[in-house]
């Protein structure tokens, strides 16, 4: 069975206007502050979570480039959104080297005064970009690795990448001087196993490991609850090899959880979207690869934009379908995750970025 992509169901109607100055907050009082930019559908993994190969196989279909936004259309979105309040940008995909003259589009979205821009990658073509990359200004980078253990790993990615591309990749992103995270989604009886080796391998490096609930986004990847290892478990389980204590978050809305080693070092987080739901405080809007707002990572449609760009609607009509779209935004998913909302069709992470 094919699962495609969930289409928009268009632009709620018009709202009232913003006065000069007022906060862009939605229907639960959050402020936006994060925008998470997906450039491609395409990956060269298949990560069992993400993009099953029973699903995305080698004749899925793919988005044609005609339908993708151009770097010139996502520039003009994000400038609205930083107008809007917008710190933080993050690139994803798909993978998102995968893109075509991707540092071009750093080098572009770098020249948004007051921003963080990141981007998430599973690291395999950092070797190549890694420099390129930080010479056009990206701030950091995020790798995502499921473990050490090769087998493991190799059977999670589901293409026979080896553990050594993506360390290579990492060596790349130091050596290039890119301030780098590395995310591991935690699977019970697939890679739980590995929890303790990363902790030992990323201690003293500098690099921040954040270990990751497997969620339920989209509709291919099987999830079950008993899958799903809490983070207050995993916290336990380094706790008890490597000493732990809590960190204070960075600000407001901090999806991870910090926690620092006792002797010094550095620190871990932990994402606990299914367990410790964090919806009151999610400041992110999603735009994805052909132009469609998705207010949750667990949403059922987008909104969208790609028409308004390309009818040159102009600034203000697309300002105000963002505001429009924010505004109405009631999300609280993980609240509410149940068996029934676990089961709903919903857009996939590989459409749309994790």
């Amino acid at each position: 069975m094919k699962v495609i992509p969930i289409r928009s169901t268009g632009l709620p109607a018009p709202g009232r206007t913003l006065a000069p100055g007022e906060a862009l907050v939605d229907a639960r009082g959050r402020a936006v502050r994060d925008l998470r930019i997906s450039v491609t559908d395409r990956c060269n993994f298949r990560c069992i979570y993400c993009m099953p190969r029973a699903v995305f196989g080698k004749d899925y279909p793919f988005l044609p480039r005609r339908e993708l936004l151009s770097f010139e259309e996502i520039v003009r979105v994000a400038r609205l959104f930083v107008a809007r309040g917008v710190r933080k940008i993050r690139i994803t995909g798909g993978e998102p080297l995968l893109r075509k003259n991707i540092e071009r589009l750093v080098g572009m979205l770098a020249g948004l005064d007051g921003v963080e821009l990141t981007l998430t990658t599973n690291g395999v073509l950092l070797p190549r970009l890694a420099r390129p990359l930080a010479e056009a200004g990206l701030h950091r980078v995020t790798v995502s690795l499921d473990g050490l253990d090769d087998a493991t790993f190799r059977r999670m990615n589901d293409v026979d990448f080896p553990v050594s591309s993506v360390l290579d990749g990492i060596a790349a992103a130091e050596a290039a001087g890119l301030p780098l995270k590395v995310n591991m989604v935690v699977k019970r009886g697939t890679n739980d196993h590995g929890i303790i080796d990363m902790a030992r391998h990323f201690r003293g490096s500098g690099h921040i490991l954040r270990f990751i609930e497997f969620m339920d986004v989209g509709s291919s990847n099987g999830w079950k609850m008993d899958e799903v290892l809490p983070s207050r478990e995993v916290v336990e389980r380094i706790n008890a090899v490597f000493p732990l204590a809590p960190v204070d978050p960075n600000y407001t809305g901090e999806v991870a959880e910090r926690w620092r080693y006792v002797d010094g070092g550095g620190e871990i987080g932990v994402i606990s979207s299914v367990t410790q739901a964090f919806c009151s405080t999610c400041t992110r809007m999603r735009l994805s690869t052909e132009g469609r707002l998705y207010t949750c990572l667990f949403a059922q449609h987008g909104h969208d934009l790609r028409e308004l760009l390309r009818s040159d609607g102009g600034d203000a009509a697309i300002g105000a379908a963002i505001d429009g779209v924010w505004m109405a935004r009631e999300d609280r998913y993980s609240e509410i995750r149940s068996a029934h909302t676990a089961a709903r069709r919903k857009i996939e992470m590989s459409y749309i970025g994790g």
